[in-house]
């Protein structure tokens, strides 16, 4: 009974400790995407070229998602006539190339991983593109689009379906400071909490069951500490297999992460953790649905390898710049509630969030959670409030 009653202590103690940089990172992300078109999304994202990509890589990181979601939104612009490039570029920029990623990481792990994240994303999504580019044949993307068509039920359909941003014209400003603005960003907010909670929740409880039950004597040992240089190549291999293992994909991995990289996982392998979020078992098993059993094969093959690709290149490159942070400054928070800096910082951002939940609460809400699971209702829109509707339907349609 001790050994749970220390696990769920470490886990009570990192919730806290994040709890206002998650909201802080989810308010950001909401203020973007309120203004944000999924409905033009599509247009822009018709062929492979490295400008196209790149502008799908911003908009992924504009759209952040739970990584269900992403997957989910990924096959339904791929429907629509995006390039399948550029959507598996939105959906990788999308869970990883988040500002609430960012954000948390540099609370737990240090601005190094912050730094890491936005620049081992971009050598993801261009190893990626490198590979398809080269592997990719016509009839294994005919057979893709085949099954896509087909359109089983993954996993956060309906999420994926609501375009919830603001509707009006005018600037930025504008729109965000308006009473739809308002109303769009506490939709945004909560829905992305809504999604990511249960894997947050998995990750904390995995994260503290570990640092309380696994000495580090195994860590150090699983991962080479004390051979340097077995430790480097060894590392981005490993990482995307427990994270692979772990079940846990998008915000969630990040208090996992912080264990492994005490337990003396490599810079580089930390970074290919995070990144495999969208290689977990049951993503694995979404991709067979959505595009058959070869491509979710041919998506693993070429996911991993660009995870691994993107460890390696954050491991040499920081270690040649010397900005790699020491394991021996690595912390578990465990010291609990007390009146310190992190007090006052989840009081203030409690309170935004509660203001932001009962916004949600008063301009219909409730049915947008009963929607968010699974595909959204036939014949129904899946977001019937005001500020959101449908992405894709001839209403959201830019000049349609």
């Amino acid at each position: 009974m001790s050994a749970i009653l220390h696990a769920l202590s470490l886990t009570g103690s990192m919730t806290w400790e994040i709890t206002w940089a998650l909201i802080l990172g989810f308010a950001l992300s909401a203020v973007v995407q309120a203004v944000v078109h999924r409905s033009t999304v599509v247009d822009l994202l018709g062929d492979d070229r490295p400008r196209t990509l790149a502008t799908a890589s911003a908009l992924g990181a504009a759209s952040s998602s739970c990584s269900y979601a992403a997957v989910a939104l990924a096959r339904s612009l791929f429907l629509k006539g995006a390039n399948f490039t550029a959507a598996m570029a939105f959906e990788v920029a999308s869970t990883n190339l988040v500002v609430e990623l960012g954000v948390l990481l540099a609370l737990l792990m240090g601005w190094q991983f912050t730094a890491a994240e936005f620049v081992g994303g971009p050598v993801m999504i261009v190893v990626l593109a490198v590979l398809f580019r080269l592997f990719l044949r016509d009839a294994l993307l005919v057979r893709a689009r085949r099954q896509a068509e087909r359109g089983l039920a993954g996993s956060m359909e309906g999420h994926a379906a609501m375009d919830m941003s603001v509707r009006r014209g005018g600037s930025f400003a504008r729109r965000l400071c308006s009473a739809e603005g308002y109303t769009a960003t506490a939709h945004v907010f909560v829905m992305e909490w809504a999604a990511i909670l249960k894997d947050l929740v998995i990750g904390l409880l995995i994260a503290g069951a570990v640092a309380a039950w696994v000495p580090d004597s195994f860590w150090r040992a699983f991962f080479f500490e004390g051979h340097p240089l077995a430790a480097k190549l060894w590392g981005p291999l490993i990482g995307p297999v427990v994270a692979i293992a772990s079940f846990v994909c998008s915000i969630g991995n990040v208090p996992l992460a912080v264990v492994l990289w005490k337990g003396g996982i490599s810079f580089g392998g930390v970074v290919a953790f995070i990144f495999a979020d969208l290689l977990i078992l049951p993503i694995l098993n979404i991709y067979r649905k959505y595009y058959g059993a070869r491509t979710a094969l041919f998506l693993l093959g070429t996911f991993y390898a660009a995870v691994v690709v993107a460890g390696y290149v954050v491991e040499f490159a920081f270690g040649a710049l010397g900005i790699i942070p020491r394991q021996a400054d690595a912390r578990i928070p465990m010291s609990g509630v007390s009146w310190d800096y992190t007090t006052w910082l989840n009081i203030v951002f409690l309170l935004l969030a509660a203001a932001l939940v009962h916004r949600f609460l008063r301009t219909g809400g409730r049915s947008m959670l009963r929607m968010m699971g699974g595909a959204p209702p036939a014949g129904r829109p899946p977001h019937p409030v005001p500020g959101g509707r449908p992405a894709g339907t001839d209403e959201g349609r830019s000049g349609k």
